[in-house]
């Protein structure tokens, strides 16, 4: 796999002791990778992490040896690093155990192997990564970004301060939604999808952000999951959910993710002496409530909409994709405390309308947020 630029890492070296954990980090995900898309048909190879600033992954089928960049191990995210791993992985099931050596590193063969098995054939590292040169790397789709755009217009109009007009006006942006991918699901026989991590792996995720991620799931057309990630520098793991759908709604997710997190933090800022919050410990309470405040709100809408014919049914497609990428998935059940402070944020939540993200120039961390 070639790297996408030439540039030496910036990052300090590891400790010796922090090189090893890495390396038998990448030991048990290529295990874990190889047991669950693979069916352990793989013989081990000898992990090493390299100096290389041409290749962000190598199989060497001679000497068995499966190469990973230092640069990208330290570099980029860990979404990153596994990508390249089951690429690598690719190729030697391609080479050892298909012995397919007449066609080229990307051929036919290869590439339905990565399909088959939830892998990103192109040579980017990461699912859906944009290139500099070829914007279709991302999956996107010149119609549905129109959509998109039309989506962040009717998103503007929201910040209105009559809050009728703006009720009007989301309510034109989800109809907009819910109608681009029931249709494109019904006329389009293959999507292109991408997937991106969302929170923070140094920290451990909250109540309201599972409440918001679930609401992605069931609102915005995109499929959710809560993933471990490695952190070389302090040798230790993390979580982060991914989130997986087309290019536009996948962006679209992830404006909502951000939105509804700095809102319900506002206003539980401004509504914290309510006299129904008894004291700093029900924040969460409270914003948790104000992120089902908004999905009472999803769901009415949802509801009128359903009688004008459009009902989304899902996208199968996706649902293969998704499926591919996570062969193995548990789901597990958690308890939500209900009290006062819970209302009073569902109540404040209620009256959310969802902005559009104010657009940032390419050397800003992201999109601020119009606030409501």
């Amino acid at each position: 796999m070639m790297a996408d630029h030439d540039s030496t890492s910036s990052a300090a070296a590891l400790s010796a002791a922090l090189e090893a954990a890495l390396v038998r980090e990448l030991r048990d995900r290529y295990d874990w990778d190889n047991d669950a898309r693979f069916g352990g048909r793989l013989v081990p190879p000898v992990i090493v992490l390299s100096d290389s600033i041409t290749h962000l992954g190598r199989w060497h089928s001679a000497s068995r040896l499966l190469e990973i960049s230092r640069t990208l191990v330290l570099d980029r995210p860990w979404l990153e690093v596994a990508s390249v791993l089951e690429h690598e992985m690719a190729h030697q099931f391609v080479d050892e155990v298909l012995q397919v050596r007449d066609e080229t590193a990307h051929g036919e063969t290869f590439r339905r192997v990565c399909a088959e098995r939830g892998i990103d054939a192109r040579a980017a590292g990461k699912p859906g990564a944009a290139s500099p040169t070829d914007p279709s790397a991302t999956g996107a789709d010149p119609g549905a970004d129109r959509v998109l755009d039309r989506i962040r217009k009717l998103l503007a109009l929201a910040g209105s301060p009559n809050q009728h007009e703006a009720e009007i006006a989301m309510r034109k942006a989800h109809e907009l939604m819910l109608r681009h991918n029931v249709e494109a699901t019904a006329t389009r026989s293959q999507h292109r999808y991408c997937v991106r991590h969302l929170g923070d792996p140094h920290k451990r995720g909250t109540r309201v952000e599972s409440d918001v991620v679930s609401l992605l799931a069931e609102f915005f057309f995109v499929k959710v999951i809560r993933v471990p990630v490695y952190l070389p520098r302090l040798g230790k793991s993390g979580t982060v959910y991914e989130i997986a759908g087309t290019h536009a709604n996948v962006e679209m997710a992830s404006h909502v993710y951000a939105f509804l997190l700095a809102t319900a933090e506002r206003l539980w800022t401004a509504n914290r002496h309510d006299a129904r919050v008894r004291n700093g410990r029900d924040r969460l309470v409270y914003q948790s409530g104000v992120v089902g405040g908004f999905r009472d709100k999803l769901v009415s809408e949802r509801v009128d909409l359903k009688e004008t014919g459009l009902v989304w049914v899902g996208d199968r497609s996706l649902d293969g994709f998704y499926r591919a990428r996570h062969p193995r998935i548990t789901t597990r059940r958690h308890h939500v405390r209900i009290n006062s402070a819970h209302a009073a944020g569902r109540e404040a939540g209620r009256t959310v309308v969802l902005h559009k993200p104010v657009e940032h120039g390419p050397t800003a961390p992201g999109p601020r947020l119009l606030r409501g």
